[in-house]
């Protein structure tokens, strides 16, 4: 790390900040997942297009990752994350005051191209960190962010119980103000050397995906397990609403429950840390599938305790994927973390927003049983996958 790189390092206070701020810009991208039920006829989208609700947020945070992620690498770091918060700010107001579907799709595509900001802390993060630490460190701040991914749904419902389903992008946008003002006061800057221009930047992380193995493989597992995550948390809503009966309440309270799951993130970075990658992610992956059969049954049996311990279960496997894939990626070139990160991420968001779509198409067309099925079927696909994979790729 050269002088214009290094920065005053990250105590337990700046982490803590970092793990605040990148739960609540992620958090953007889960309330109308939550709500998918009263936004989609309110705005005339019904059955399998009920989706794009959802499916927009995504394609916008996954349009952001690769389009402005790789900035890292070349600007100023801490300008950049206040940018990108000051336009989720924006693109939340106008979530929470559009008028039909278009304009609500439009802003929600906008508010999830700004809300890349926690993919541009997360790695300025590791850049902070000593390397015998940059686990723990990267765990407990994913925590933080997967904390805000499983909060926001039953903070989405709750405030829908009350207030109606608009209320939560007015109350997010306040956030987004409050936390530029956080952000403008406690995050280092980072100043990388500009070596490559835009476009060669772009073309670099390609190449990187291209080249290098382990991100190929970190890719592919994380981007399976992010596509069963949605899958599962878009459709468990209606499902919960028609089978179960559950109000915005109840749903809210599933949904806290679920969020148990995050205490698998600093975990799993500690795992990480002492060399306990391939075990972890076996273990990751193996969990999914499970968690899948026992929701399965759970809906069948009309088992509503075992299907929260499912979803547990499930979010336990797939934030443990994603903290050790991070620990394995931001150990290959330090120069190129941002870049690694943005074509990372893009793909697993990507592959997020195709399993949003796919949860209202096989709940439409085949109910629970072919979601649950789904899901089990992409979590074996990705397990296979890592059995074929040598040790040495990810020491």
């Amino acid at each position: 790390m050269n002088s214009k790189t290094r920065g005053p390092g990250i105590g337990p206070a700046l982490t803590a900040i970092f793990s605040v701020a990148c739960g609540l810009m992620v958090a953007n991208l889960y309330y109308a997942q939550a709500l998918i039920g009263e936004i989609a006829p309110a705005l005339g989208l019904h059955g399998g297009v009920a989706g794009l609700v959802v499916t927009s947020t995504q394609l916008g945070y996954g349009a952001g990752l690769f389009f402005v992620v790789s900035l890292a690498d070349r600007v100023e770091n801490k300008r950049l994350i206040l940018l990108l918060t000051a336009g989720a700010c924006c693109g939340l107001f106008g979530t929470w005051m559009a008028a039909d579907a278009v304009s609500f799709l439009l802003f929600s595509f906008a508010t999830g191209f700004c809300s890349v900001g926690a993919q541009i802390m997360v790695p300025l993060a590791a850049h902070l960190a000593p390397h015998d630490s940059r686990g723990r460190v990267v765990g407990n701040i994913m925590g933080g962010l997967i904390t805000g991914i499983m909060l926001a749904r039953p903070l989405a419902n709750g405030l829908a119980a009350v207030a109606g389903w608009r209320a939560i992008f007015g109350v997010s946008a306040l956030g987004m103000a409050a936390l530029a003002l956080l952000i403008a006061r406690t995050v280092p800057e980072r100043r990388p050397e500009p070596v490559l221009r835009y476009g060669q930047l772009l073309l670099s992380s390609l190449s990187l995906l291209v080249k290098t193995p382990a991100i190929r493989r970190r890719t592919a597992y994380q981007a399976t397990m992010f596509a069963t995550f949605n899958l599962f948390w878009t459709a468990v809503p209606l499902l919960l609403a028609g089978r179960f009966g559950l109000g915005q309440a109840g749903i809210a309270l599933f949904a806290l429950a679920g969020a148990g799951g995050a205490l698998a993130a600093p975990i799993a970075g500690r795992l990480g840390d002492r060399g306990y990658v391939r075990a972890g992610t076996a273990a990751a992956l193996a969990s999914a599938i499970v968690a899948f059969l026992i929701a399965g049954w759970a809906a069948a049996a009309h088992a509503l305790i075992l299907l929260a311990a499912a979803a547990i279960l499930l979010d336990a496997a797939t934030q443990m994927n994603q903290v050790l894939g991070q620990r394995v990626l931001f150990s290959i070139l330090p120069e190129a973390r941002g870049r690694i990160n943005a074509v990372y991420m893009t793909i697993v968001f990507l592959a997020g927003a195709l399993g949003s779509t796919l949860a209202t198409l096989s709940l439409d067309q085949g109910g629970w049983t072919a979601t649950a099925s789904l899901g089990a079927v992409s979590a074996t696909a990705a397990f296979l996958l890592f059995l074929t994979e040598r040790r040495p790729t990810i020491a």
